[in-house]
């Protein structure tokens, strides 16, 4: 029976795996128990030998050979081979445990769509479903062991009620080389085409939902029998096997305790008993273990699948649910909380305490805005706001205009004159050392675009010209001496750009 600890592992706490280590059935000792012993007694010979029965100048030839081998274990790569190979032997075994077929959606639509409460249709309904179980057990007999010596000919399959004798006799007469499970799968198909002329089925709609649900439950059946059939490439196994026998096989050599006296490197110590090299077999030749146990899941190990099990429960519920269930429905009423808004379940003295934990509405709900600005108040975004510069930005503009600043029409050197206009005397110097560096560093550049009616007139013809003024004021926040004191020195720049008239454009297109 399959070894299951789960409701043990249902709480973390200290120790919790401890108590899982003193089982038996299903263990790492109960398979590994023969090698570890093999394995020892092997080492302690090898010890002997060197030990008491080599000459001086074979125990200096061995030594040199025990040194040689520890180099070799490590061109092994033991935990790169086996930890590849054994997860690709768990994926291989959880996919075979969801290709077991199971019958339970397959019933539920054969009860749903399969009418008639008279004695045919109660018949229609078994023998569909036990069409179904038919075709898992007789491919579960293909690939178990368990199953085949439960099942070990088809009169003990008639037997168990799986199959009638003209089932069989029909059976038998069908010839062919390859495995035979999918037969029952098409007499499923041809009753469930029968029930639908005879009115059973009462539309098509309802045997295209038995013919789906009837190819998912023999897709799976075809899946066991691939997954028996295609195995893991045997020269992967072999490499696996091979690197672990011969890695250990080198271990007892090289792993030796060698004479102290000889003053090899990392031979200080005479420990007798090798305890990491025993540690290390156990884990790697428990990794091997566990993907010889798993590699194939349906034979008769303590972790194997539970196939006679299956099949009995697949049965046994399947024919509930075709023919007691059906129609077999308890009276509807008004539910408990008919009456209330909100349902909420009674909670036990055991539970009581999750009722105080609030409800998970998002991470985001657990969020605190700043205290010293009120971040949730809402304001109405400004279009057209004016951007501020750097003052690095700033000095550039006031010694000249940058061409990286990107306006309309722009791009025409002919009409850069009409365009620009400069305000303002004696230009400061770009030098931080001149006396517009005395300035705020931190003054901005406000850009300002109106759209004049001529513009809007001459958009037909030519591109939009903008009208822009371009002005460096003082910061807003200087102080009254600060504010004397810049005035003094220089007078504030102002760019302004004006949109050129129809008369310098009349005169720039006749030139």
């Amino acid at each position: 029976m399959t070894v299951s600890y789960t409701l043990k592992v249902a709480n973390a706490r200290f120790g919790g795996f401890s108590k899982l280590l003193f089982k038996w059935k299903g263990s790492i000792y109960k398979l590994l128990y023969k090698e570890l012993i093999l394995f020892i007694s092997l080492y302690t010979i090898l010890s002997l030998t060197y030990r008491c029965l080599l000459t001086e100048e074979q125990r200096r030839l061995y030594e040199k050979v025990a040194l040689y081998c520890n180099r070799s274990t490590d061109l092994i790569p033991m935990s790169f081979v086996l930890g590849f190979y054994v997860t690709l032997i768990v994926n291989r075994w959880w996919g075979q445990y969801t290709s077991i077929p199971l019958p339970d959606q397959l019933m539920c639509v054969v009860s749903s769509n399969v009418h008639g409460g008279d004695e045919r249709g109660r018949i229609l309904r078994r023998t569909l479903i036990r069409y179904a179980n038919l075709s898992s057990v007789l491919i579960l007999r293909s690939v178990s062991t368990r199953v085949l010596k439960r099942f070990p000919t088809m009169e003990h399959v008639v037997e168990a009620g799986f199959m009638t004798q003209d089932e069989l006799k029909k059976f038998e007469s069908l010839h062919s080389d390859f495995n035979k499970y999918w037969i029952p799968c098409v007499w499923f198909t041809n009753l469930a085409a029968q029930a639908r002329r005879d009115g059973r089925v009462r539309d098509d709609v309802a045997l295209r939902l038995l013919m789906d649900e009837l190819n998912n439950y023999r897709a799976k059946c075809s899946m066991l029998f691939h997954y028996d059939w295609i195995s893991i490439p045997l020269v992967y196994t072999q490499v696996v096997t091979i690197a672990v026998y011969s890695f250990f096989a080198f271990c007892l050599i090289g792993r030796q305790f060698l004479d102290p006296k000889q003053k090899y490197k990392d031979h200080d110590l005479d420990m007798y008993i090798p305890i990491f090299t025993l540690l290390q077999f156990f884990f790697y030749s428990g990794w091997l273990k566990v993907a010889e146990q798993i590699i194939n899941p349906f034979g008769e190990d303590d972790d194997d699948f539970e196939t006679n099990k299956l099949i009995d429960r697949n049965l046994q519920v399947s024919l509930l649910s075709v023919d007691d269930m059906y129609q077999n429905l308890p009276p509807t009423t008004k539910d408990k909380y008919w009456n209330e808004s909100t349902a909420l379940p009674p909670y036990t003295n055991a539970t009581v305490a999750e009722t105080l934990k609030p409800s998970f509405l998002g991470s985001t709900f657990d969020m605190r805005m700043s205290d010293d600005l009120d971040q949730s108040q809402q304001v109405n975004a400004i279009p057209n706001t004016p951007k501020i510069h750097t003052p690095l930005l700033n000095r550039f503009l006031a010694a000249a205009a940058s061409p990286a600043i990107s306006l309309k029409n722009f791009g025409r050197s002919e009409r850069f004159h009409h365009l620009l206009h400069f305000r303002g005397e004696n230009l400061p110097s770009p030098n931080p050392n001149s006396s517009y560096s005395d300035q705020d560093p931190e003054s901005v550049g406000r850009i300002e675009e109106e759209d004049t009616e001529d513009e809007k007139e001459s958009q037909a013809s030519e591109p939009m010209t903008p009208h822009i003024h371009l002005k460096v004021p003082h910061r807003l926040e200087a102080s009254e001496q600060q504010k004397k004191r810049e005035s003094s020195k220089v007078s504030p720049l102002t760019i302004i750009v004006k949109e050129p008239s129809n008369e310098s454009l009349n005169i720039e297109h006749a030139a």
